[in-house]
């Protein structure tokens, strides 16, 4: 067995586990959950594409994901979350685009790393990893009994996907960590 060689390689290493754990974890819901919607499906399915790419993008092999066509598919997958918001009740249109706009802000974070725009822009990045810092902390604090309220609706969701916010905020914080890393 070889040892990592530097602190980077550490750093790699843990973000690949924990990317890879991430796009384990939404192919499971989607084998799981046989009977879910289509669009609880091609979100799953575009979660584990973006962390299995996220998974390998720290490593040599990851430069080959950079492109037009990555940036291209990230990018429609960005726009998929609020347009797909809508249930037809105009009055919960904010409401639903809002509740998937963590999802739709990560996508485009990564076809932003992807595009060979990434990095030319640091108010971009600043933007984008604060936001999804956010997303982080919302999600993984989200859980914790002191923290939630006794009318918290977010807690009868945990019924069908109990590690959702850990699986959204762990992306989250990862995504934010891989947009301040040089790649």
């Amino acid at each position: 067995m070889t040892s990592m060689r530097t602190p980077v390689d550490v750093e790699h290493s843990l973000l690949t586990v924990l990317f890879s754990v991430v796009a384990v974890h939404a192919l499971w819901q989607v084998l799981r959950l046989g009977g879910i919607a289509g669009r609880d499906r091609v979100d799953h399915l575009l979660h584990a594409a973006m962390a299995a790419a996220m998974a390998v993008m720290p490593w040599s092999v990851g430069h080959s994901l950079s492109g037009g066509t990555a940036t291209l598919f990230f990018t429609a997958a960005a726009l998929w979350f609020p347009l797909t918001a809508f249930d037809g009740r105009p009055a919960h249109a904010v409401a639903a685009i809002a509740a998937r706009l963590p999802s739709a802000v990560g996508m485009a974070a990564m076809a932003w790393m992807l595009s060979p725009s990434h990095g030319r822009d640091p108010v971009v990045t600043a933007l984008l990893t604060s936001y999804l810092l956010a997303c982080a902390l919302w999600s993984l604090t989200r859980p914790m009994p002191s923290l939630r309220s006794a009318t918290d609706h977010a807690h009868g969701a945990a019924a069908t996907d109990p590690y959702g916010p850990t699986r959204h905020g762990a992306m989250a914080l990862g995504t934010a960590l891989m947009l301040l890393m040089h790649h």
